[in-house]
């Protein structure tokens, strides 16, 4: 557990289209606890998908501030609990980084540091077996990009020493998978 601040933090991963929003929510819901979303969402319905190299930093920082806030949230509304409190994050700066070398070919060093700097409970990673579904925000339909990202994101979590979960199936199945990690992870604290 990431001792300083008393809070289980698990985030979700995976490329899009993958049900990370959904599956947070879902954890959130069936834990009682809070979620934290996705803030690129909130910056391209803003600002539109020709993003920048420069506006993936913004993005990353605009991310970081959410999970911050979030935690904050976290610890004052549930200040004694029996144990400490989840907060299940919908992205964070490994998927800033995957996302900055994907498209531009580099990353920002803050987003790196970050990467280091930052402690976590636990990933799940979404595996891309369930359909894509179009949106105004989604680039990759492709099977073969999206199975690309989700290796890069396998990767990215195979190299560092957080556990982490590969999440598969549909629906109640998915989520049940999650749940029953989950739950091995707090009863580990």
């Amino acid at each position: 557990m990431n001792r300083s601040e008393s809070i289980i933090k698990i985030v979700v991963v995976g490329p899009e289209s993958t049900g990370k929003s959904t599956l947070c929510a879902s954890l959130a819901d069936h834990f009682h606890t809070l979620w934290c979303r996705e803030y690129a969402r909130e910056f391209l319905l803003q600002h539109g998908m020709e993003y920048s190299y420069e506006d993936l930093l913004t993005i990353a920082k605009g991310q970081l501030a959410l999970e911050d806030e979030a935690t904050e949230r976290c610890r004052k509304e549930y200040p004694h609990a029996s144990q400490p409190p989840l907060l299940f994050l919908d992205t964070d700066m490994y998927v800033m980084k995957i996302w900055s070398e994907f498209v531009f070919g580099k990353c920002h060093p803050m987003i790196l540091n970050e990467i280091v700097k930052r402690t976590y409970d636990g990933y799940l990673l979404c595996k891309t077996d369930l359909p894509w579904v179009k949106d105004e925000l989604r680039e990759y339909p492709d099977t073969i990009t999206r199975d690309t990202l989700y290796h890069l994101y396998k990767d990215a979590l195979i190299n560092q020493y957080t556990p982490w979960l590969e999440v598969s199936g549909e629906g109640d199945a998915r989520t049940q998978q999650a749940i029953n990690w989950v739950t091995t992870i707090v009863s580990k604290q």
